[in-house]
């Protein structure tokens, strides 16, 4: 990628100050979205879903930690069965969703709760979290439908494919590589009344990108996500030769 021009103060000045007008119709546009989200309708959850986490079986409620709402990161698993061959780690890519979640606390003292799901065996998630550090609360929803009824996890047999709100004979014209057997990226939000919970948001693809904030980083700098394109590796490989 080429450097960006050289020139004058003056000429950087009325350059960054025409780029700030256009910053600030995205800031705007973007809080308009935020509230349209906030105020989108709910459906509520009467499936009962089991998951295994650091305690044992847990339920959907159990997730919440007694908090009222609750965000749920699906997080892809390479296994062989996914076309991975000699694989049984987390997906890079959410890996770097999960390098860049930071301290819970901030979140907890809003009353909302954040965890992982993954559809693994546990001993597989609790091995691969041990590896990259992270204390963010994962659980295992390998015998559960939840993958399928989110649509993170593909099979005909179990749920109609669908990803990003596309039916499947679109994906395979736009995203040949969800077929069964496979995973995808997304976010789920829910939210608490008392022991009835409501599924309020769910986010796919691109729309996760505001939840990396290296990203949000890179998108600050002139040469930008020079990775993006490659995919980011796991944070310990970046010495063995990465």
């Amino acid at each position: 990628m080429d450097s960006p021009r050289v020139v004058s103060p003056d000429e950087w000045l009325a350059a960054r100050q025409d780029l700030l007008a256009r910053e600030k119709e995205a800031t705007r546009a973007r809080d308009a979205v935020a509230a349209a989200r906030r105020a989108l309708p709910m459906t509520e959850i009467g499936k009962e879903y089991v998951f295994t986490g650091p305690g044992g079986q847990a339920g959907l409620l159990d997730l919440f930690g007694g908090r009222r709402q609750l965000i749920v990161y699906h997080f892809m698993w390479r296994h062989a069965e996914s076309g991975f061959p000699d694989e049984d780690q987390g997906c890079p890519t959410c890996s770097v969703v999960a390098d860049n979640i930071g301290d819970l606390s901030h979140l907890h003292a809003c009353d909302t709760s954040l965890v992982l799901v993954s559809r693994a065996p546990i001993a597989s998630i609790e091995r691969f979290q041990k590896r990259m550090g992270w204390l963010v609360p994962w659980y295992s929803s390998y015998r559960s439908n939840f993958n399928y009824d989110f649509h993170t996890s593909f099979d005909d047999n179990i749920a109609p494919i669908e990803y990003n709100y596309a039916d499947k004979a679109t994906l395979e014209q736009t995203m040949p590589y969800i077929r069964p057997g496979t995973d995808g990226p997304a976010v789920s939000v829910f939210l608490r009344d008392g022991d009835r919970v409501f599924h309020t948001y769910s986010a796919y693809s691109r729309g996760l990108d505001s939840l990396i904030g290296t990203y949000q980083y890179l998108d600050l700098t002139p040469l930008g996500r020079q990775k993006h394109v490659v995919e980011f590796p796991h944070h310990d490989r970046y010495g063995a030769g990465s």
